[in-house]
């Protein structure tokens, strides 16, 4: 079993690590939440007083999920940060969604240390992240991921290899630009058979065995009350929130400007996050982005 250090312990990285866990493997943590890492201790893992002191102990890998790229610049580039702490010949695995071209310059950096470092970010959210059925994407070299293997077989279901450094985060933002593109356009059509008096239950079950069909309306519903176990029947508490999904599509639109990609359909999914945000629901999940496409769109009453 290998030693690992996991820095990052939110709503995606601490059943990730809680998954390592019960894998065999021994982990050193660290959170800036003193509650996140100790719900990690209580399972067994030991607790790190600091990034760089996780990443010391740790023997064999350091794997991180952080909000942003300039966290994970900070925690890889920093004066003591991982590149400066990790173990000689140790694996680095980061699964934060982040810019690619940060990710290539993290992965350079690596090398040039005598590190090893794949980007693998993933698919399937919270639930995903609990039940340990994760889609790893990842980009980097082909021995390198097959080292991490071990280590992502615990943490997910299905893991793909998407090219060079980088290219991990390069499929992971295209998938996440098609869901929130996806995600609105459910959404409206939802609010367009509500406003004609349509029961948003029935249309839901009509479009999902029509041409319509898709993975928000069949197991993500963004209307209250349709889906029992969806964030909209909860408030839209948890899942994936809408202000992540808006960085997800400002990476998109970087991506997109970089290559000089047209993506009309992304840039407005992004325009109505931006407004969604700006009108003070960024931490709801991404699916409270009908509210603004109806005012009956209201959360369920319990």
């Amino acid at each position: 079993m290998a030693s690992i250090a996991f820095i990052g312990l939110g709503n995606m990285g601490g059943p990730m690590a809680l998954n390592l866990l019960r894998a065999g493997h021994t982990l050193h943590v660290f959170d800036l939440s003193a509650s996140a890492v100790q719900t990690l201790v209580d399972a067994g893992a030991h607790a790190a007083a600091s990034a760089a002191a996780a990443v010391a102990a740790a023997d064999d890998a350091v794997i991180s999920m952080l909000p942003a790229s300039p966290h994970v610049k900070a925690l890889y580039l920093g004066e003591n940060g991982v590149l400066a702490n990790a173990r000689p010949g140790a694996l680095l695995i980061d699964s934060s969604t982040i810019a690619s071209h940060v990710a290539v310059e993290v992965a350079q950096a690596a090398q040039a240390k005598g590190l090893r470092m794949i980007d693998a970010p993933v698919s399937g959210g919270t639930a995903g992240a609990a039940a340990g059925t994760l889609t790893f994407i990842v980009g980097g070299d082909a021995a390198d991921l097959e080292a991490a293997r071990p280590l992502l077989e615990a943490m997910g279901k299905n893991i793909f290899h998407a090219g060079a450094a980088g290219a991990g985060q390069t499929a992971k933002i295209c998938n996440n630009m098609l869901l929130g593109i996806l995600m609105a356009g459910t959404a409206e059509a939802l609010a367009l058979g509500v406003a004609n008096g349509l029961d948003p239950k029935v249309l839901s079950d009509i479009m999902s065995k029509s041409s319509g069909r898709n993975w928000a309306l069949e197991l993500y519903n963004p209307w209250p009350g349709v889906m029992e176990n969806a964030p909209a029947s909860r408030g839209y508490s948890g899942g994936f929130g809408s202000d992540l999904m808006l960085k997800d599509l400002g990476l998109a639109q970087e991506a997109a400007l970089h290559a000089r990609a047209a993506t009309p359909l992304g840039a407005a999914a992004r325009n109505l996050y931006q407004l969604h945000s700006q009108n003070g629901q960024g931490g709801l999940d991404f699916s409270s982005i009908v509210q603004m496409m109806s005012a009956k769109a209201k959360p369920a009453q319990g």
